[in-house]
């Protein structure tokens, strides 16, 4: 049988089904049992009336004249009796035959036999006096005992049919009473406005829909928060991109107005440097937006030498070009698990910022080590440093030391401690005591 797609339907299916075949079943059992106690109590009634006969003859044969019983009951047609003395019918009720009820010619044997007679089966109980010359029968319709049987279970199963309609009403209105919530919630999400995402919260919810509740709620406030980030990458990036979009706008503008070959050669160089700050802005939101929507990074072995070496040459022209030296210490091999992309783009972040934000000559030091089980990143530099109210506001979204000369954006810092806080690493800054600028360190704990 397939069930409804309803859960009340199924409920009321599955109670009430079960409520049927418990109620078949228990009809089937107490006709078993009365049937049962019925047979022995009406046998036991046979036996009796047998016995007495059986002394009443043994003390009042006066002859052998058949003698027919009167008839002092209403259902005296359906119980019969028969007496023999020395094979002759002494004694009978109105209703029985002049034949023994057991057939002739058979082995007279005492206890119960089933015979039919004309038409009708009847239960005998035959029995034998103390001189065996007296043979008693008496008999009952099986029929009574089956009307019997009837009348019995007619009182004991007439509560039980007329429950079952009032108890399938009862269980149906406890159905639909108990799935009331579910339906008082359809109608409230119904009823929702698209850009609502604030908790759902339902009067008299029982318990158990309390996990369901938790989870949609939970699934809410992730979709509250994926949305809000979204928000602020379109305004982030609607701001940040107006600028460089302006400025090569600008530049273009002057390159088409220029006749001068060198001032317009300026010009498009300006505005391909112009490209390339965009271009590195996108990527820098793109990375932003990345980590904010709460992607788990792809966790694989990565060695963080082998990692900064690449970073380090990828930003030795940048560093060369303003006459700083670049070094790398990383003198024993460091393994962290973590995405390779998004460790290389703390790196390069963190050696940029050093490269832009030292003067020119200046020193930057990488350092890759061990410390207790822990993995250490270090970069520091000669330059000016930071005071604490520029340490303090480190990783907010478009903040920028000013004064430094240098173009940015201002996500660096968020995305570096983003990428960190996503692969269980801290990151923390102070003054290097060996150059005297910004020392920054990335500590991965100890595996």
């Amino acid at each position: 049988m397939r069930l409804p797609s309803s859960l009340q339907g199924r409920l009321l299916t599955l109670v009430l089904g079960m409520v049927a075949a418990v109620w078949v079943v228990a009809v089937v059992a107490t006709w078993i049992d009365v049937r049962h106690e019925l047979d022995e109590l009406l046998d036991s009634h046979l036996a009796q009336a047998a016995a007495l006969l059986v002394v009443q003859q043994a003390h009042g044969l006066d002859d052998d004249e058949a003698q027919d019983a009167p008839q002092l009951h209403r259902y005296a047609t359906k119980v019969t009796f028969q007496v023999f003395h020395e094979g002759a019918l002494v004694l009978r009720s109105a209703n029985a035959p002049m034949q023994p009820m057991v057939a002739a010619g058979q082995r007279f044997s005492s206890g119960f036999h089933t015979v039919r007679l004309d038409g009708t089966n009847w239960r005998v109980f035959a029995a034998q006096g103390a001189k065996r010359d007296v043979q008693v029968y008496v008999g009952e319709q099986e029929k009574s005992r089956t009307d019997i049987l009837w009348a019995v279970m007619r009182s004991t199963l007439w509560p039980v049919v007329v429950a079952l309609p009032l108890l399938a009403l009862g269980v149906a209105w406890a159905v639909v009473r108990g799935t009331a919530p579910l339906r008082e919630l359809g109608r409230t999400l119904a009823r929702r406005e698209p850009q609502a995402l604030d908790p759902v919260a339902l009067a008299d919810a029982p318990s158990e829909m309390a996990p369901m509740l938790d989870a949609l709620n939970g699934l809410l406030g992730r979709i509250s928060e994926l949305m809000a980030s979204e928000r602020r990458f379109t305004a982030d990036a609607a701001h940040e991109l107006r600028t460089p979009i302006a400025a090569i706008r600008a530049q273009a503008q002057v390159a088409l107005a220029e006749s001068n070959d060198a001032l317009r050669e300026h010009a498009l160089q300006s505005t391909l440097d112009g490209c390339d700050r965009a271009t590195r802005l996108v990527d820098q939101l793109l990375t932003l937006s990345r980590l904010e929507s709460g992607a788990a990074p792809q966790r694989q072995p990565v060695a963080l030498g082998a990692q900064l070496q690449q970073v380090l040459a990828g930003c030795a022209p940048q560093a060369l070009g303003k006459g700083q030296a670049l070094a790398l210490d990383a003198r024993e091999p460091c393994t962290v698990m973590g995405d390779v992309t998004l460790l290389g783009v703390l790196a390069r972040n963190l050696v940029d910022n050093a490269i832009r934000y030292s003067p020119a000559n200046a020193r930057i030091q990488v350092g890759l080590a061990r410390q207790g089980g822990q993995v250490l990143l270090t970069v520091e530099d000669s330059g000016p440093g930071l005071d604490e109210a520029q340490a303090a506001r480190l990783g907010e979204r478009f903040f920028r030391v000013l004064g430094t000369g240098e173009s940015g954006s201002g996500l660096g810092w968020s995305i570096v401690r983003r990428i960190a806080a996503a692969h269980g690493a801290s990151v923390a800054t102070d003054r290097s005591p060996a150059l005297g600028g910004l020392r920054v360190t990335v500590t991965w704990p100890a595996a």
